[in-house]
């Protein structure tokens, strides 16, 4: 295991242990005593069954350990939990948490749709009409052309025939990939792919092969070597990269895909509103025909103010997915005021494109500034994601609130969800965000940064 990897929060291997070894011992003495007990005689002393405690308990699974070792690490150095904070209202450019305002940069609402009269009239209206939920798959209870609209609308802005809507983003890549693919296939991935695909090729049982983040050489030697071993290949990429904030160089992609006959699949999450003249995504963004790209995965929760994902495609693709994705086929439907939601702001996203630029301004604008400063901003495109690099999971958490005492809201990403040694800070960007706000979280970022020794 490397260096980075044996540490958490910054602390070493040993005092790890020690850590989980004091919050356990509080819960388990008495099962240590069992332990003891096998040990000596092969029995565990008052229990009938021959399966350990370990077994049978919660509290025992080593990534609930973990946890305790991140409670412990915090509360020993008295950092408060920066997470599962209470807001009271609209998430957009600001925030109100424990009846105070902030500056909010930890909110997915890109162009401010959530929230935006439109938006929410025609969720209400649908309700009025269709009620809160379809109570059932659509298989079985059938369609609603409000269901339907949101389709053919997601497929025209992917230039594609046909588009199939999933009540969740998650689900959308697992059942998705999980279905399409069997042990006989190959999918390679992006290294920083977000979970949901590595969750979706788990399920298919396809051979899994990653290679290094936006890389397309490194994958044009690996299908060089491998393709033939395979039926059917897929390789994903994602438009804009939530925890780096960079774009891939699609066109190259595409050539790779083609030239190995393979299948090229685009996660939009984070790039739909945000990359491309009218926020069309990243196809846009680089001028290529949606049907060059096999696969289109994207999102409702984000710019599009909603909840759910979908995936774009030719006809074939979302047929099939549509008769024996389980996912889809055995899943309630999306409930009509999402779907509406969702359609009323791709319609004033299409209306009011001054959104998408002035998103692609500010965010420009908060990267600037930062490099300027010496800030470590990683790799970002200065688009609507921007992360702050810290290195250790102690300092990201202390950055974190340190920012919240001067007004502004920014959420640390932390070991595991990062390898200790990347952790950071995630500044998202949204079109509302004024120029103001952003200097003055930059200087505040920058005065904070230094106190813990971060300063370039």
């Amino acid at each position: 295991m490397s260096k980075s990897k044996s540490r958490l929060f910054g602390l070493t291997g040993k005092a790890k242990e020690q850590l989980i070894q004091q919050m356990l011992n509080k819960r388990s003495i008495d099962s240590e005593q069992d332990v003891t007990q096998f040990r000596k005689t092969g029995r565990f002393k008052n229990l009938k069954s021959d399966v350990s405690d370990e077994f049978t308990r919660f509290d025992k699974f080593p990534a609930y350990q973990q946890l305790l070792v991140h409670k412990l690490a915090a509360d020993s150095l008295d950092i408060a939990s920066p997470f599962f904070r209470t807001h009271t209202q609209i998430a957009n450019n600001t925030t109100v948490i424990d009846g105070c305002e902030y500056i909010n940069f930890a909110s997915y609402n890109y162009l401010g749709l959530s929230g935006h009269a439109d938006v929410s009239a025609a969720a209400k209206e649908a309700i009025d009409q269709y009620g809160t939920s379809v109570s059932a798959s659509r298989l079985v209870a059938g369609e609603r052309p409000i269901q339907r609209e949101l389709e053919q609308a997601l497929a025209e802005l992917h230039g594609v025939e046909d588009c199939i809507v999933f009540v969740s983003g998650h689900a959308t890549n697992v059942t998705s990939i999980g279905y399409l693919f069997g042990s006989k296939d190959l999918i390679l991935h992006d290294a920083l792919i977000h979970n949901s695909v590595i969750q979706g090729i788990q399920l298919s049982g396809a051979q899994r092969l990653s290679f290094p983040h936006n890389d397309w050489q490194a994958l044009d030697d690996l299908l060089s070597k491998s393709r033939k071993q395979f039926e059917r290949v897929l390789i994903v990429i994602e438009g804009l990269y939530s925890m780096d904030g960079d774009i891939p160089e699609l066109e190259r992609f595409i050539e790779i895909k083609r030239r190995h006959k393979a299948f090229l699949m685009v996660d939009e999450a984070h790039s739909q509103g945000v990359i491309g003249k009218n926020g069309l995504g990243i196809g846009e963004h680089f001028g290529v025909d949606g049907q060059d790209v096999d696969i289109w995965m994207g999102t409702l929760s984000k710019t599009l103010a909603s909840c759910g994902g979908y995936i774009a495609g030719e006809r074939t693709l979302v047929e099939h997915l549509k008769f024996a994705a389980p996912g889809f086929l055995y899943s309630v439907g999306i409930s009509p005021p999402l779907a509406a939601a969702a359609l009323a702001a791709i319609k004033v996203m299409k209306a009011e494109p001054e959104r998408v630029r002035q998103l692609q301004k500010q965010g420009q604008l908060f990267l600037r500034l930062a490099q300027e400063q010496g800030v470590n901003t990683g790799k970002s495109a200065g688009y609507s994601v921007i992360p702050v690099l810290t290195g250790s999971s102690i300092k990201a958490a202390k950055l974190a609130n340190a920012l919240l005492t001067h007004g502004g809201h920014v959420q640390p990403i932390i070991y595991p969800a990062v390898e200790e040694g990347m952790a950071r800070l995630r500044f998202f960007i949204c079109s509302a965000h004024t120029e103001e706000q952003i200097r003055f979280t930059v200087n505040v970022l920058t005065e904070e940064l230094a106190k813990l020794g971060l300063k370039a």
